[in-house]
């Protein structure tokens, strides 16, 4: 238990360092809904953990008080900015403790009331692996044309991801999104972690329960490892179509940020790689692949290879200007990936 403290710290105090001095370090933050200035406030201060979360909880302390007295269509996203917020607490925390589990129900908590405002139908289902339960939402809009799972990277959770949702609602796209293996409730609650092997089981799951409740074609959309698995799914025959953005690769060779590298650790089993081995899987389904040429995570050679491999149909999208997850690209994509989807 104290090595787990300590391992904890350590991780924490990298995290910190790493938000305080690399711009790069927000770049998903912002493109998920964060807003600059409130980044600018908590970088100004940031020395420690008590700093991270007294600003981040002030910030979304202040936005639920704010959505309270808004109209519902405005009040609806604000809550869920607010629970973006909450997540951030939360997520520093690479440990399942108690404190983790409070932030994690304080996010949950914003998004449930952000939930109840909407016009859109929202369930929230579970899943069994391993005699675990694994957390999702599902939401439905007005006369569907499709379903797309939404994959996602490993360190996330499907609160984090509104903005997928909302872009894919809007043009009548059921949506499934569950935390994973070694993810969100399903860590915090369940306690389980990632395997390659959980993952398979996992991502099978969500196809067959995709498949069982909805008769419409399913697609399926990931970032980063949610990508990896996003190309697994795409040998599902029944998957219509996947877009895979920056998946990760099985490699040595590319170098991942310590902070990364560690909260890693406490998310999934050591021993185990927890990402498909891309060579073994037998394609079946068009894959959109998508790639930012500054990615220093996923080298284009391996990008190109996968490419070669995938079957027809498939097509690969670059960007000269972006990085991993192409994040200021994301909502492009998105509209981009619905187009295709449709495409015969």
């Amino acid at each position: 238990m104290l090595l787990d403290k300590e391992r904890s710290m350590s991780t924490i105090e990298k995290t910190l360092l790493t938000a305080k001095f690399i711009d790069g370090f927000w770049d998903r933050w912002i493109v998920h809904g964060v807003k600059r200035e409130d980044i600018i406030f908590v970088r100004s201060s940031l020395s420690s953990k008590e700093d991270w979360m007294k600003r981040w909880g002030t910030l979304a302390d202040l936005l639920m008080q704010k959505a309270e007295a808004l109209p519902s269509v405005e009040a609806e996203i604000v809550f869920r900015t607010a629970g973006l917020y909450y997540h951030l607490m939360q997520w520093l925390i690479p440990e399942r403790n108690d404190e983790k589990k409070k932030w994690l129900n304080q996010s949950l908590k914003a998004v449930r009331i952000a939930d109840d405002l909407s016009h859109i139908e929202t369930h929230y289902v579970q899943l069994d692996v391993d005699q675990k339960k694994c957390f999702g939402r599902v939401c439905i809009p007005s006369a569907p044309k499709g379903i797309i799972i939404i994959i996602n990277p490993l360190d996330s959770t499907k609160e984090e991801l509104f903005t997928y949702e909302m872009d894919f609602l809007e043009k009548r796209f059921v949506t499934i999104s569950f935390d994973g293996p070694g993810q969100g409730e399903t860590y915090v609650f369940s306690s389980l972690k990632g395997t390659k092997k959980r993952w398979e089981k996992f991502v099978n799951l969500l196809i067959e329960f995709a498949s069982s409740n909805f008769s419409l074609p399913i697609y399926v959309f990931g970032t980063s490892s949610g990508a990896s698995w996003a190309v697994y799914s795409s040998c599902h025959p029944k998957v219509v179509k996947a877009v895979a953005v920056s998946p990760a690769f099985l490699s040595e060779e590319i170098s991942l940020p310590d902070y990364f590298t560690e909260r890693v650790r406490f998310v999934s089993e050591q021993e185990d790689k927890w990402l498909p081995c891309f060579e073994k899987l037998a394609f079946r389904n068009p894959v959109l692949l998508i790639h930012g040429r500054q990615d220093v995570m996923v080298s284009s050679e391996d990008i190109y290879n996968l490419y070669q491999h995938l079957p027809n149909g498939k097509k690969l999208l670059e960007f000269d200007d972006e990085g991993h997850c192409c994040n200021y690209k994301l909502p492009e994509i998105r509209q981009y990936a619905m187009t295709w989807f449709q495409e015969k």
